[in-house]
């Protein structure tokens, strides 16, 4: 039997320069530098950092399997390197998604979200990983739900044997931090009754009958993880494309819609997703819009293997950008269409988020001080 190979995805916000923008080119340094010493002491076998906005993301492949402790030390020490570089230069929120001052384990309920999958490499592993900026956890729930359960996008569901069995959803109340496994298309419709509800439940991961996990998410909800607004919670999500998976277009065509997600601006504000290339991530417009940034790669022999950029030096390798192309220039137009008829609403729903998630509210001093004032009908 072949060695399984663990693919983890851990991220965090540590630091970004003028506000919630990007972290600064010596902060990806600092981490890469103790991601280098993991190769080197053999923790990991491969990694790459990317971003998303303010977010960083470490993509690291090992073969220690789910949750392992000298793998998750090792991330929240590169963050913790990153953090300090950020503390140095007096960037803005300077470890912001670390919770605590001490690793207890692993990064889940210290701030960092994790999004992690062990599986046999079949002959040919794609893989994309989609990273997410000022957005919550359940943002990817609708697209999701239109690649593993719509056979109008996903023709596979329809034509391919493999896929045509069906998968099970795990789905998470990040409320009350319950889960329950369903099966789709046999119970699509409760499914589609809880997910519906993005402000309670998400998709924590898709599996398939016979070639196991399809996808995984980070659920952490940073709010409730903290106790207060820290930020927001910018989920990852890594999915496996083709032979009995979802072909590639398959699970890039839901984000030709760009879906209304809840975390834009202070956390408390609804924007259309934008689709963008990571360099492009960075929010220019009012704090946003939300964006989501697609890498795809192959997982090769315990490695990561994509593609030689132009003029770079021989043998350096990056993932491919999804979301680069200009065929997503529609999408980002419509988007921002979107974007600025929302932003017209200013403080009135559905600009903003329910009472109940607004991440900063004066509501209740304002009630308290008009108590007195109060009348009967």
């Amino acid at each position: 039997m072949a060695e399984k190979v663990t693919l983890s995805v851990i991220k965090a916000d540590v630091g970004s320069v003028a506000g919630h923008s990007c972290p600064h080119p010596s902060m990806i340094a600092k981490a890469k530098e103790l991601l280098d010493g993991g190769v080197k002491s053999k923790i990991i076998n491969d990694f790459q950092i990317s971003r998303s906005g303010d977010d960083m993301e470490f993509i690291m492949t090992h073969n220690s399997g789910e949750n392992a402790k000298e793998v998750h030390e090792l991330a929240w020490n590169a963050f913790i390197a990153a953090a300090d570089e950020a503390k140095r230069l007096k960037l803005y929120a300077a470890g912001q998604d670390l919770l605590t001052d001490a690793f207890s384990g692993n990064v889940r309920g210290q701030g960092p979200g994790a999004a992690e999958v062990e599986f046999e490499e079949r002959k040919a592993e794609s893989v994309v990983v989609f990273m997410a900026d000022k957005c919550g956890p359940s943002a990817y729930s609708l697209p999701i739900c239109r690649t593993f359960m719509d056979p109008f996008t996903t023709t596979g569901l329809v034509i391919d044997p493999r896929a045509h069995q069906g998968y099970d959803f795990e789905v998470v109340d990040v409320i009350d931090h319950k889960r329950v496994v369903m099966s789709a298309p046999a119970e699509m419709y409760d499914l589609l009754t809880l997910l519906g509800d993005t402000t309670r439940y998400a998709v924590k991961r898709v599996i398939h009958k016979e070639l196991g996990i399809a996808a995984v998410i980070s659920t952490e909800k940073l709010n409730i993880t903290a106790g207060k607004y820290v930020g927001k919670d910018d989920p990852v999500m890594v999915v496996r494309c083709q032979s009995g998976f979802p072909a590639l277009g398959e699970v890039l065509q839901p984000f030709a819609f760009p879906a209304l997600v809840a975390g834009w601006m202070r956390g408390s504000h609804y924007g259309a997703w934008f689709p963008c290339a990571s360099e492009e991530s960075t929010p220019t417009f009012y704090d946003g819009p939300p964006r989501v940034v697609c890498i795809g790669f192959q997982v090769s022999n315990g490695k990561i293997q994509g593609i030689e950029p132009p003029n770079s030096a021989p043998g350096k390798h990056v993932p491919v950008d999804m979301f680069s192309g200009k065929e997503w220039d529609y999408v980002r137009n419509k988007a921002m269409e979107i974007c600025l008829y929302i932003r017209g609403h200013g403080p009135f729903m559905p600009a903003i988020v329910s009472p109940d998630e607004l991440e900063y509210t004066t509501r209740p001093s304002v009630l308290k001080k008009l108590e007195p004032r109060m009348e009967p009908l």
